[in-house]
C-alpha cells in the first residue's frame, strides 16, 4: 500500500528493459505498472480482462486486426477483452498499464512476463 506519492519518471528510471511491466502500485486488485517498449510485441488477446494503455511519453501505435490506434502523450486506449492486439513502438515510449493482478502481458501465462515489483 503505497503511503506516500510515486514517481512514475523514478519508477521508469529504474530500469532499461523493454515488455517487462514493473507494478508501482496495487489499487483494488488491480495492478498499476509502467513499462518501456520499443519494437514490436506479439500479437495476443486477453479472454478475461480489457487492456489499457496510457501513454506518459513517445508514441505508441496498437495494430488491431481491422485498424491502427496511435497514441500520444496523455492519450489512452482501452482493447476490449479477447480483441486481439499488437502494441508497437519505433522508438523508446513509456507507458502505463492497469490490470487485474495476475493478468499475463501475453495473454497465456506460459509465454507472459514475471510480475515484476518496484
Amino acid at each position: 500500500m503505497a503511503t506516500q506519492a510515486i514517481n512514475l519518471a523514478e519508477k521508469l528510471a529504474g530500469f532499461t528493459e523493454h515488455w517487462q511491466p514493473r507494478t508501482v502500485a496495487e489499487y483494488n486488485g488491480h495492478d498499476i505498472m509502467v513499462v518501456k517498449a520499443q519494437g514490436e510485441f506479439t500479437w495476443h488477446k486477453h479472454d478475461e480482462t480489457d487492456d489499457l494503455f496510457l501513454v506518459l511519453r513517445g508514441e505508441l501505435t496498437i495494430e488491431l486486426r481491422d485498424r491502427s490506434v496511435t497514441l500520444h502523450p496523455g492519450e489512452l486506449f482501452i482493447v476490449p477483452r479477447g480483441v486481439e492486439h499488437r502494441p508497437v513502438a519505433r522508438e523508446e515510449v513509456h507507458v502505463l498499464l492497469i490490470e487485474p493482478t495476475g493478468t499475463p502481458n501475453t495473454g497465456n501465462a506460459a509465454t507472459a512476463q514475471p510480475r515484476r515489483v518496484v
